[in-house]
C-alpha cells in the first residue's frame, strides 16, 4: 500500500535493504537493459554522462534518446509500475514491471523498440557486476516488491532535491544529478579543472578505458546507494580521486558519518538522515564537509570555484 503523504512535506521513507535485496537486484538489472539502449544510441559525453537516468516525478527517465531520425524517451514509472517507451510520432509501448526473469524483460523491451521503429540492437551484457550473465541468458526468476520500489523512488525524490541544491554552490565544472545504472547510485560530481593520474581500472565488467575516461580529471564526488556493493544498508557516500593524503582522517559531518576503510570513502547511513531532525541539513553537512576536505587537502582553487547555494529567482551577483 502506498504510504500517505503530507502535502508540502518532503517524504523520507524507510528503505531497509534486506527487505528488498532481490527486488532491488531485479530493478537494477532492468535499468541496465534500458540503459544499454541509451548508451548505444547517444554520442559519448565526458565521464559517461550520456548514459545515465534522471529522477522524475514518476520514477526514472532517460530524457530524449536519438535513434537515427527518430527520438525516443524511456521512463520507469514507479506509480503505475511499468516502463514506458515514447516515440516522437506519438507511438507508445508500456512494459509491466513485475516479478520474472531478465531474459523475458530483455526480449519484451527489444520487441517494444522494434514495434516503435527503433533500433533493438545494443550490448546485452550487464556492467559493474561480478560474474555477469548476459541478459538473454539470465532466466533466474526474481521478485518485484512494488511497495519497496515505490519507497526507494520516494527516497530518491527527496535526495535528488538536496543534491540539486548542493550542485548550485559551485561555479566550476559539475555533473548533473543522475543515476548510473551500472553501479545503481544517484551521484553528483565536482571537478577541480586539473587532470588526474590514470585510474588503475579493475572495476568488474567495465572496460578500463571507460573507467579511465570517467576519472580523467580530479573529482570530489558524492552519491547515494540503496545497498549492496559492500554495504548492507542504504547510505550516502563521498570520495575524491585521486585521494589526497589525510582525506580519511578529515573531520566531516554530521556525527554519524565515518570513513569506510574497505570502500575508501566516507559513508553516512540513510537511516541516520531519515531520523535526523532536519534530514536535508544533515545531507548538506555531509556533502559540504566531505567536499571541503577533498578540495582543501588537494589544493583546489576554492576562491574561484565555490559560491553560495542558489536560490529561486535570484541571479548570481556580478563578479
Amino acid at each position: 500500500m502506498t504510504q500517505a503523504l503530507v502535502p508540502g512535506r518532503t517524504h523520507w521513507p524507510e528503505i531497509p535493504f534486506e527487505d528488498w535485496r532481490e527486488s532491488c537486484r531485479h530493478l537494477h538489472l532492468m535499468t541496465q537493459v534500458a540503459g544499454k539502449y541509451r548508451l548505444a544510441r547517444e554520442p559519448w559525453i565526458n565521464h559517461s554522462w550520456h548514459a545515465t537516468f534522471y529522477v522524475t516525478a514518476r520514477g526514472l527517465g532517460s530524457g530524449p534518446v536519438p535513434d537515427g531520425a527518430r527520438t525516443l524517451e524511456l521512463e520507469f514509472d514507479f506509480l503505475e509500475h511499468r516502463l514506458e517507451l515514447r516515440a516522437d510520432d506519438g507511438g507508445v509501448r508500456r512494459l509491466p514491471l513485475g516479478p520474472g526473469s531478465i531474459a523475458r524483460f530483455h526480449e519484451a523491451f527489444r520487441q517494444a523498440l522494434a514495434e516503435l521503429g527503433a533500433t533493438p540492437r545494443f550490448d546485452g551484457r550487464p556492467n559493474e557486476l561480478p560474474d555477469p550473465v548476459p541478459f538473454a541468458q539470465d532466466r533466474q526468476e526474481r521478485p518485484y516488491d512494488r511497495e519497496a520500489v515505490e519507497r526507494f523512488w520516494r527516497a530518491l525524490l527527496a535526495i535528488d532535491r538536496v543534491f540539486r541544491r548542493f550542485r548550485t554552490g559551485f561555479l566550476g565544472k559539475v555533473s548533473p544529478v543522475h543515476l548510473f545504472w551500472g553501479s545503481f547510485d544517484l551521484a553528483v560530481t565536482r571537478f577541480s579543472g586539473r587532470t588526474a593520474p590514470p585510474h588503475p581500472g579493475g572495476i568488474p565488467a567495465l572496460p578500463d578505458a571507460v573507467t579511465r575516461e570517467a576519472y580523467s580529471h580530479e573529482v570530489a564526488s558524492a552519491g547515494f546507494w540503496p545497498g549492496g556493493g559492500g554495504l548492507d544498508e542504504p547510505a550516502f557516500y563521498a570520495y575524491a580521486y585521486p585521494t589526497p593524503p589525510g582525506f580519511a582522517e578529515a573531520a566531516v559531518g554530521p556525527a554519524e558519518a565515518f570513513f569506510h576503510t574497505d570502500l575508501g570513502e566516507f559513508v553516512l547511513p540513510y537511516e541516520a538522515v531519515r531520523r535526523a531532525a532536519d534530514p536535508e541539513t544533515a545531507i548538506l553537512a555531509f556533502l559540504q564537509s566531505t567536499y571541503a576536505a577533498a578540495a582543501d587537502l588537494a589544493g583546489w582553487d576554492r576562491a574561484a570555484l565555490d559560491c553560495e547555494l542558489g536560490e529561486p529567482g535570484r541571479p548570481r551577483p556580478e563578479a
